[in-house]
């Protein structure tokens, strides 16, 4: 394409450029006489070659285009902005469109969604380390050790130890409101507290200073077990009382002679002016625990409805085999007791069905209830049924007496 001088003369500035000849787009051609030069710049660019092939062949001028080597005319000028505006609309619209590539917006939030996990997928690490649930169960030596086979009935005096190491399974409470119940059906019962707390002594209304005897004084130095009994609010219930002084029997029996059957001697005494005689003993298997074993003729079990309950029953029961074995003989787990029960937990429910599953007709039918008149009536100094009679608590123990009794017709004195 040739550059005309008188695009080249064009002054420099817009306000001076001369106006644009129009241009009739209806005529075939120029009209007679009148050549390219009637025709506009920018129009003659369009005129004589396509869009496409203007923007190749008339690119914008630059600074970094080089000058023709041996050409004798001068680069152009700058053309005016109309111009300049009018061919990058027209020449270079396509090439721009085809080659200059804008990144689409949505690569960068694709990215970004990439590396951020959406929340409703990400695991909770508290979801990933939830504790699994084990259900109480008794082992299967515990199993062994005692069967379900309904025990053999025993004739008055009935001697019982409510035994388990494991603490606050509701012994004290058992052997005290149990000991009410039988002595409200007119059986003469004689309570002995071996627990050095003197919870069974407290909850029967005893004080310490209302006696000079103590159990302690029985079994350290042969005293005779009639002098230390007391009598309670309740008719035809008797208490053997306790003291903090039997903390130290652990140690001092050590040494004795025979230690395992001090208390055995001294209830031997007095057994045939009781009709049932309840052992308290203390939460463990020392030679306390052992006293009472080796003295007792039958084992009652309170098991609380919770799942450590069920861990320790077996080397209860392995220790009661091995007093069985070398000290006495007739010594059984007759009864086993479920304590502390509620009813609206799960836990309990199941405690409750895995030991009436292995030692079913060991297992009384009366269950005694969780509840806040049980733990209140300590605290005056009385059993269950006298301080509140018509409980839930009163109830059960009225029924579980019913049931260790078995209908023993009571003895003539």
């Amino acid at each position: 394409m040739r550059i005309r001088r008188r695009d080249r003369e064009a002054p420099e500035t817009p306000q001076s450029a001369p106006e644009p000849a129009p241009y009739d787009y209806d005529r075939d051609g120029p009209a007679a006489g009148e050549g390219p030069t009637s025709l506009d710049p920018v129009k003659s660019l369009i005129v004589e070659s396509p869009p496409d092939q203007a923007a190749e062949a008339a690119p914008p001028p630059t600074a970094e285009t080089p000058a023709v080597a041996g050409s004798e005319v001068p680069a152009p000028p700058p053309e005016p902005p109309e111009a300049v505006s009018q061919v990058e609309a027209v020449g270079e619209a396509e090439p721009e469109q085809a080659v200059v590539s804008v990144p689409a917006p949505a690569e960068v939030p694709q990215a970004e969604t990439a590396q951020t996990p959406e929340p409703e997928h990400t695991p909770t690490p508290a979801a990933e380390e939830a504790p699994i649930m084990r259900s109480p169960s008794i082992r299967e030596d515990t199993a062994g050790l005692l069967n379900g086979s309904k025990p053999a009935a025993r004739e008055l005096p009935r001697v019982i130890a409510i035994a388990n190491q494991k603490g606050g399974v509701g012994k004290t409470t058992t052997t005290v409101n149990l000991g009410a119940a039988l002595a409200e059906m007119g059986y003469r019962v004689l309570v002995i507290d071996l627990d050095p707390q003197g919870n069974a002594t407290t909850g029967l209304g005893v004080e310490a200073r209302n006696f000079e005897l103590s159990m302690y004084d029985v079994i350290m130095r042969d005293q005779p077990l009639e002098d230390c009994i007391e009598p309670t609010s309740v008719k035809n219930l008797f208490v053997a009382p306790a003291t903090i002084d039997l903390a130290g029997v652990e140690i001092e029996l050590v040494p004795a002679f025979s230690r395992e059957l001090k208390l055995k001697r001294a209830i031997d005494t007095v057994v045939d002016d009781f009709d049932f005689v309840l052992i308290d003993c203390p939460p463990s298997l020392g030679l306390i625990t052992v006293n009472g074993l080796a003295a007792a003729d039958e084992v009652l079990v309170p098991i609380q409805c919770e799942y450590y309950a069920l861990e320790g029953l077996s080397q209860l029961l392995r220790n009661v085999n091995l007093v069985s074995s070398n000290l006495n003989e007739t010594l059984e787990v007759t009864t086993i007791v479920l304590t502390m029960f509620d009813a609206r937990t799960r836990l309990s429910i199941d405690v409750a069905n895995e030991v009436r599953e292995h030692f079913s007709e060991r297992v009384c039918r009366a269950v005694i209830p969780r509840t806040v008149r049980l733990s209140e009536a300590p605290s005056f100094g009385q059993p269950i049924t006298v301080f509140d009679p018509a409980s839930r608590g009163a109830v059960a123990y009225r029924e579980l007496a019913k049931e260790v009794s078995n209908g023993a017709p009571q003895r003539s004195r």
